[in-house]
């Protein structure tokens, strides 16, 4: 009798089995990528530029994938917090993140083990350089002008801000000095607690110059307070064409800035990366996109996941130089 059940139930079984197939249902495990809820670690607070950047791209990649893509702030330790949640997460797809360039610093200043080497990346979206910008009152109408006075003045002379002690405005500012064939300290850093303070000292009289986006400092300068004179980038923002590069102001090919792109845990399944990357690139190519991009003045740079990888380990090395040559190096 009980091989008798056993022959039924488990004839039952196949049928019901068959059924569910015959109705396009598959077991979980065999569900394409996503088949549930996707997390979206962002290291930094909500309201700011890379928040704001992760949860354009997350619900394009929701339109996209047809999951959610939920956003999560996990602040603290100077980024660390959230860039370590992104590394340490399940390999599995189910968490990603957005890595920002203090990635390629945190190492460097000791905070930290993690670098980009503890991702898989999967692309980059996102660039922004610095600006280099004085008050409306200045007597230094271009940045040829600024950089010859620079140049003549005693070290510690001239007063920058933009960020704290060793963030990216200021490494940006270190690297345009060694540029120049000058002390990384030649200009003095006045620690802030970002770009917008910065340049509220900068309208107040307080500073020379502040190195940070302009994006950053587009609410001052468009106030008529400050104005920019160059960016360190490789060629001018579509969103403020007349800010001219330092290569074409002054000959010197210098550039760096803050990025974002996505990535996750080291050790993603090549399928499950090929399919972010893809989709992320829609995400990028979209008109949506770019108009949330453009309208906040933020540069938009493609970099598929092999072009993330080279991108970061790039700016790791220049970074290690500029805080080496700083004094703010622990490595």
């Amino acid at each position: 009798m009980s091989k008798k059940i056993t022959r039924r139930a488990f004839a039952a079984s196949s049928a019901a089995a068959a059924a569910v197939a015959g109705f396009g249902f598959k077991p979980a495990l065999a569900q394409a990528y996503p088949a549930r809820p996707v997390t979206v670690i962002v290291p930094w607070g909500a309201g700011g530029g890379t928040d704001a950047t992760a949860r354009i791209v997350a619900a394009l990649l929701e339109k996209d994938l047809g999951q959610p893509f939920n956003v999560v702030n996990r602040t603290g330790g100077s980024g660390v917090v959230g860039h370590s949640a992104i590394a340490t997460a399940q390999p599995d797809g189910y968490t990603i993140g957005m890595l920002t360039v203090e990635i390629s610093m945190m190492h460097w200043q000791g905070l930290t083990e993690l670098a980009p080497k503890s991702y898989t990346p999967l692309a980059l979206m996102n660039e922004d350089p610095p600006g280099i910008q004085v008050s409306s009152t200045s007597p230094y109408k271009t940045v040829k002008e600024l950089a010859d006075a620079i140049k003549a003045a005693p070290a510690g002379k001239f007063k920058a801000s933009g960020t704290g002690q060793g963030g990216i405005w200021h490494l940006a500012l270190v690297g345009w000095m060694q540029a120049m064939g000058l002390a990384p300290n030649h200009v003095a850093w006045v620690p802030s607690n970002g770009a917008a303070p910065a340049m509220q000292d900068l309208a107040a009289g307080g500073l020379d110059l502040t190195t940070c986006s302009v994006p950053e400092a587009r609410a001052i300068i468009e106030a008529g307070k400050a104005r920019s004179l160059a960016v360190m980038a490789t060629a001018r923002n579509p969103a403020f064409p007349d800010v001219p590069t330092l290569k074409e102001a002054i000959g010197i090919d210098y550039s760096t800035g803050a990025w974002r792109g996505i990535a996750g845990p080291k050790g993603l399944p090549a399928d499950v990366a090929t399919k972010l990357t893809a989709s992320l690139k829609k995400v990028y190519d979209s008109k949506e996109f770019k108009d949330f991009m453009s309208n906040r003045g933020f540069g938009t740079v493609w970099g598929d996941a092999a072009q993330f990888a080279a991108f970061m380990d790039k700016g790791d090395a220049q970074m290690g130089v500029a805080m080496k040559a700083a004094g703010l190096s622990k490595a």
